[in-house]
């Protein structure tokens, strides 16, 4: 499948593309990605990148790159998750430096959610979250995802303790 583009009131979220990867990589690298695993060296910013735009072929989802419409600028990214690191697919999110804040991870996580149930039809999502990223946590929240303790874990060291948040279907 290709990847679609999707609109909200404020962001345009689309298929990733090369010239992407060196503000991707530059998150992934930093002390910013600590809550998704990293920071990454090369080969693993890289990885996770391709993971990203990969899915696509693979699973019918994956990443995409969350633009603010009115700007232009690339604020960050958003994406449904899953293969073997992933017992059920994720959606996950993280934004860029200085936007933080301002509702965008949560109207994009929106839009992917709504966007995985509706027309990618997916029996069932969650995001996994460390207990310490209470940003996340509270995004999730916002979404109506509530707490799954039974849910298995991705695995991995570490991942035991992540929280599991369980996204309804939206209402019709």
């Amino acid at each position: 499948m290709i990847a679609p583009t999707l609109h909200t009131a404020r962001l345009t979220l689309r298929p990733l593309t090369f010239a992407d990867y060196p503000a991707y990589g530059a998150f992934m690298a930093s002390p910013r990605s600590a809550f998704i695993g990293g920071p990454f060296d090369t080969d693993g910013a890289w990885g996770a990148f391709c993971h990203d735009a990969g899915q696509w072929a693979l699973f019918g989802h994956g990443g995409l790159m969350i633009d603010h419409t009115a700007t232009g600028e690339t604020i960050g990214n958003v994406c449904i998750s899953h293969g073997p690191l992933f017992p059920e697919p994720e959606l996950g999110w993280f934004l860029y430096d200085r936007h933080e804040g301002q509702g965008y991870a949560t109207e994009a996580a929106r839009a992917l959610r709504d966007w995985a149930f509706a027309t990618a039809k997916l029996p069932t999502l969650v995001s996994y979250v460390d207990p310490a990223n209470r940003a996340s946590a509270a995004v999730a929240e916002r979404l109506g995802a509530v707490l799954d303790p039974h849910a298995p874990r991705q695995p991995g060291p570490g991942n035991e303790a992540d929280l599991v948040y369980r996204h309804p279907r939206p209402a019709a």
